[in-house]
C-alpha cells in the first residue's frame, strides 16, 4: 500500500474511533461564521494548501497511467527509449510529489499552529479577566483542558479534517474517473466489495469510541493522582501519614488499567488496519484475476490491468474517510464550540465604558450602606467547567448587611470579630474583586465601579494571610509588582520588609528559586516577601490580613516591623490579629454575621463591653497574661 493510502487508512481508523453521538449535538447559530473569522488571517495559506492537495491528487492518478504506458508502449513493444523516458517522468513526478508533501506540511503546520496560538492567547486573556468567583468554582484541570485539548481539536477543522476531506474528494474523483475509463466493469465490482469493510469497521469504530472515552477518563484519573501527590502539600501529607506503600499500590492499579486499555486500543486498531488491507488485497486479487483473464483473451491490455491494481490502492482510504466525514466535522466543530463557550462567558465584574482613573493624592475608603452576597454558579461559571449537569442557580445568603464606614486618608482601620463575620469579604470588596449587590464603595471619593481597573490596582495593595509566590526566583516574584524596578529599589524594599539579611545569606541572593508556591521559604519569610512586593508597588491604600498564628516569636516580630513600614502614611484596612495593631488603629470595626455591631478605639470598646469585650476576655486575656499580644478574632 502506498504512503498516501497508508495515511488515509490511519485517518479512517481515527475517524471511526470518534464518538458518533457528537453528531446529535446542536451547535449555536453563527458558530461556523465565527470559525471562519478565526481562519481569515490564514485564507491565502489555506488556499495554497488546497491547491497543493489538488496537484498531489493528480500526480497520484497520473503515476498508474504512466505504469500502463511503460508496459503497453514500452516493454511490450520493446521500445527501450520509451521505457527510459517514462521512467524518468515517474522519477520526476516522485521528486515533485515529495516537494508537494513538504509544501502541504508547511502550510498545514503554519495554519494549525497559528490557529492554536490565536485561540490559546484569546482564551488565556479572557480567563485572566474573569472575576475571582469564577476561579473558586471551576476546576483548574477543566480550564487547562480548554486551552490544550479543545484548542487542538478545534484547529483540526483547518488541518487534518479539511485536508482529509478535500484530499479524499480530489483523489476519489480522479481515481474513479480513471478507473471507469479503463474498465467500468472491474471498477463497479471493486466498489461492491467496499461494504465488506465498512460494516465491520463501523462496529469496530463504536468499540474504539467506547474504549477511547474510557482511556481518557482513566488517564485523567491517573494524572489527577500524580498532580495531587507531586505537589509539596500532597507529598507532605503522604509522608506524615506514612502511606507510601498504599499510594504505590493505588497508582499501580490506575496505571495498570491505562496499560490494559492501551493494549485493547492497539489490538482494535490493528484489526481495523488488517480489515482494510484485507479488502484492498482481495480487490487487488480480483483485478489481477479477472483483468488477467480479460488480458489473456485480448479484451484488456496488460498495462491497463497493472494501472487498475495501482489505482485501487488509492480508492478505499478516501472512500472510508468520506463515509464518516460528518463525525469528523462535528467533532472538530464541537471543540470550537467548547472554546467559544468559555470566550462567551461574561465577567460579572467588568470595567464600564468611559471609566475614569481614580484621582491622585491621598485616598480614602468609604463603604456606604453596602449589602453583599456571593454570586451564584450560574452567574460566574459553566456546568462543563464544574463537572455538573446543571449549574446551581439558588441565590446565596447575604454575607454583609448595611455596612457603612469611612477610613480617612492616612488612617488605620482594624477589622475584628468571629470567624465568618465578613472581614475578608470587606477586604476583597475594596479592590473590587467582587461587586456589591447594593450600596456604594468609594476610593478617593470615586465609586469603584466608575474607576478603571488599572487605577484601582495601582491605588490598592493587598497582602493575604497565605501569600502566594510563583515558582520562580525571588527577583521575579518581586518585580511582578514593578517590572521596571532597579536593583537599588529591590534591595530597599527587602530591607524595609525585614528580609534582606536572609537573602544576603542565600548563595544566589535575589536569583534564588522559591519553589512551588514558595514552599522553600517559611511562612514568615513568604509574608515578608509579599510585603516587599507591596512596598515596590507603593500603593496609596493598603489592605492586609495579618497572619501571625503560624509564626514563631522571632519571625512574628520581623513581620510586624515589616507591617509597620507598609502601613506608614497610607490609608490602611487591616484584618487584625494583634493587640499592637488594634491599639494603633484610628478606628476598630467589630463585625458579627455580616454587620458592624461596634466601632471605636480599643479603650472605648473595652469600656463599652459588648462583643468586643467578650472576645477580649475569652480569647485574649490568657494571651495577655502569658505575654502575648495577639488580638481577638
Amino acid at each position: 500500500m502506498t504512503t498516501r493510502a497508508g495515511l488515509g487508512t490511519w485517518h479512517s481508523m481515527r475517524s471511526f474511533a470518534q464518538d458518533r453521538s457528537v453528531t446529535a449535538q446542536k451547535l449555536p447559530k453563527g458558530t461556523v461564521r465565527r470559525i471562519f473569522s478565526f481562519a481569515r488571517p490564514y485564507r491565502r495559506l489555506i488556499g495554497l494548501l488546497l491547491a497543493l492537495l489538488a496537484v498531489d491528487s493528480v500526480i497520484g492518478v497520473v503515476n498508474p497511467l504512466l505504469y500502463r504506458a511503460v508496459i503497453n508502449d514500452g516493454i511490450l513493444r520493446h521500445a527501450a527509449s520509451v521505457v527510459v523516458t517514462l521512467a524518468l517522468v515517474v522519477a520526476g513526478l516522485a521528486v515533485i510529489d515529495a516537494a508537494l508533501s513538504l509544501g502541504e506540511r508547511y502550510c498545514s503546520a503554519r495554519v494549525g499552529e497559528g490557529l492554536i496560538f490565536d485561540m490559546r492567547s484569546k482564551v488565556f486573556a479572557h480567563i485572566q479577566r474573569m472575576p475571582i468567583p469564577f476561579f473558586t468554582r471551576t476546576q483548574t484541570g477543566a480550564l487547562v483542558s480548554r486551552l490544550n485539548n479543545d484548542v487542538l481539536g478545534a484547529q483540526q477543522v483547518f488541518t487534518s479534517t479539511l485536508t482529509s476531506i478535500v484530499g479524499s474528494v480530489f483523489t476519489l474523483t480522479l481515481t474513479l474517473a480513471a478507473m471507469f475509463t479503463l474498465s467500468w466493469q472491474i471498477t463497479l465490482v471493486a466498489l461492491v466489495m467496499l461494504p465488506l469493510f465498512l460494516l465491520p469497521a463501523r462496529r469496530i469504530g463504536r468499540k474504539l469510541a467506547t474504549i477511547t472515552r474510557e482511556s481518557y477518563n482513566l488517564g485523567a484519573a491517573m494524572n489527577s493522582m500524580m498532580t495531587e501527590r507531586f505537589n509539596v502539600a500532597g507529598a507532605l501529607l503522604v509522608k506524615i501519614f506514612g502511606r507510601p506503600v498504599e499510594e504505590d499500590a493505588s497508582f499501580a492499579g490506575k496505571a495498570a488499567r491505562v496499560r490494559d486499555i492501551g493494549v485493547r486500543t492497539a489490538m482494535y486498531g490493528r484489526v481495523f488496519f488488517a480489515a482494510l488491507m484485507l479488502v484492498a488485497s482481495l480487490a487487488t486479487a480480483l483485478v489481477y484475476g479477472w483483468g488477467g483473464v480479460q488480458a489473456v483473451h485480448g479484451r484488456l491490455d496488460v498495462g491497463t490491468v497493472v494501472a487498475l491494481a495501482a489505482l485501487l490502492t488509492q480508492l478505499y482510504g478516501p472512500l472510508t474517510s468520506l463515509s464518516n466525514v460528518n463525525v469528523d466535522v462535528m467533532t472538530a466543530l464541537v471543540s470550537f464550540d467548547r472554546v467559544f463557550e468559555v470566550l462567551d462567558l461574561k465577567s460579572i465584574v467588568a470595567e464600564k465604558p468611559g471609566a475614569t482613573p481614580l484621582p491622585g493624592g491621598a485616598a480614602s475608603i468609604e463603604f456606604d450602606h453596602v449589602d453583599f452576597s456571593y454570586p451564584t454558579a450560574q452567574e460566574v461559571s459553566l456546568a462543563s467547567l464544574e463537572s455538573v449537569a446543571v449549574l446551581d442557580a439558588t441565590p446565596s445568603a447575604a454575607v454583609l448587611h448595611d455596612v457603612t464606614f469611612v477610613a480617612d486618608p492616612g488612617t488605620l482601620v482594624a477589622l475584628v470579630g468571629p470567624s465568618g463575620g465578613g472581614k475578608t469579604t470587606i477586604s476583597q470588596l475594596v479592590s473590587r474583586l467582587y461587586d456589591v449587590r447594593s450600596g456604594t464603595i468609594r476610593l478617593a471619593g470615586t465609586d469603584v465601579r466608575d474607576a478603571t481597573f488599572e487605577s484601582i490596582r495601582a491605588t490598592v495593595g493587598y497582602v493575604t494571610q497565605d501569600a502566594h509566590l510563583f515558582h520562580d526566583t525571588i527577583r521575579a516574584n518581586l518585580v511582578y509588582a514593578k517590572p521596571d524596578a532597579t536593583e537599588d529599589q529591590l534591595w530597599a524594599a527587602v530591607e524595609q520588609a525585614q528580609i534582606a539579611d536572609l537573602i544576603h545569606l542565600l548563595p544566589d541572593g535575589l536569583d534564588t528559586l522559591v519553589g512551588d508556591r514558595g514552599y522553600r521559604l517559611s511562612g514568615g519569610e513568604k509574608q515578608r516577601l509579599a510585603i516587599a512586593r507591596l512596598l515596590l508597588k507603593a500603593p496609596r491604600v493598603v489592605v492586609l490580613d495579618e497572619a501571625t498564628a503560624h509564626l514563631d516569636s522571632e519571625a512574628e516580630a520581623a513581620v510586624q516591623q515589616a507591617f509597620a513600614t507598609a502601613l506608614a502614611g497610607r490609608t490602611s484596612l487591616v484584618i487584625a490579629h494583634r493587640l499592637s495593631t488594634i491599639r494603633q488603629a484610628d478606628q476598630i470595626l467589630v463585625l458579627d454575621a455580616g454587620r458592624i455591631v461596634q466601632r471605636g478605639t480599643h479603650e472605648r470598646l473595652l469600656a463599652e463591653g459588648g462583643l468586643y469585650g467578650e472576645l477580649y476576655h475569652t480569647q485574649f486575656a490568657d494571651q495577655v497574661a502569658a505575654g502575648s499580644t495577639r488580638a481577638p478574632g
